[in-house]
């Protein structure tokens, strides 16, 4: 498995762009440092959208799923820094997912990252699973890709945070997120329009309305670069 631990933490928002210089500031030098600072987070990642938009992308890696809901991890969602609590209302849009990680193949870092939130149909998990990661083995090694990763949300059974009340609304769900990673951005492009287009998900066993973002590499960092 390249991802470094059996779950992840994967985050979309918008960030207003009047923001961004310091959002990168705080996100960089005090928020990375205190995630990855917290028992079972391996590694963190943030990209930003591919075409210019306010799109922002992170993943934390994760040990086990329970670190989502362990007690260090709550403590700082609970008790955010004032640098924290001026920035987390202007992630809008967030839509998180609290994963499994339940397929993962080669890079879990690279320039490019193409990301498709998606739900199985009815009945159809097994089969979604099966067909993605059947593809994965010589999906990761087309010219342009490096990396490819199956997430599964499952909520932790904790109560709303201090973090999402600043936020000031409930956050989104993705239930099942794709992560294609890349050095090519066309090679990225050409596969949302083809193999993980809508048309072809759904006939792997995903329902229709699939979201798709393609992104750039902002920062990439783990517990020791940041100690």
């Amino acid at each position: 498995m390249s991802l470094l631990g059996r779950a992840a933490l994967a985050m979309w928002w918008n960030m207003d762009r009047a923001m961004k210089v310091e959002f990168e500031d705080w996100h960089s030098h005090e928020h990375f440092p205190e995630r990855l600072g917290i028992p079972g987070f391996r590694r963190g990642t943030r990209w930003t959208s591919a075409t210019g938009g306010e799109g922002i992308f992170v993943m934390y890696e994760l040990e086990a799923h329970a670190t989502l809901s362990s007690p260090a991890y709550l403590e700082r969602l609970n008790a955010p820094s004032p640098w924290s609590t001026k920035m987390m209302p202007h992630h809008r849009n967030m839509v998180r997912c609290q994963s499994h990680v339940l397929e993962s193949r080669g890079s879990g870092v690279a320039r490019q990252a193409l990301t498709v939130r998606l739900s199985p149909a009815a009945g159809r998990d097994d089969a979604l699973r099966s067909s993605l990661a059947s593809l994965f083995p010589t999906l990761v090694t087309r010219p342009g890709l490096t990396g490819a990763h199956l997430l599964r949300h499952e909520t932790p059974a904790i109560a709303q945070t201090t973090e999402q009340k600043i936020r000031g609304s409930s956050d989104q769900v993705a239930d099942w997120v794709l992560v294609v990673l890349g050095y090519d951005p066309a090679a990225l492009e050409a596969l949302a329009r083809s193999d993980l287009d809508e048309r072809s998900l759904v006939q792997l066993g995903a329902s229709s309305g699939q979201t798709s973002d393609l992104f750039s590499l902002s920062y990439s960092a783990t517990p020791a670069d940041v100690a």
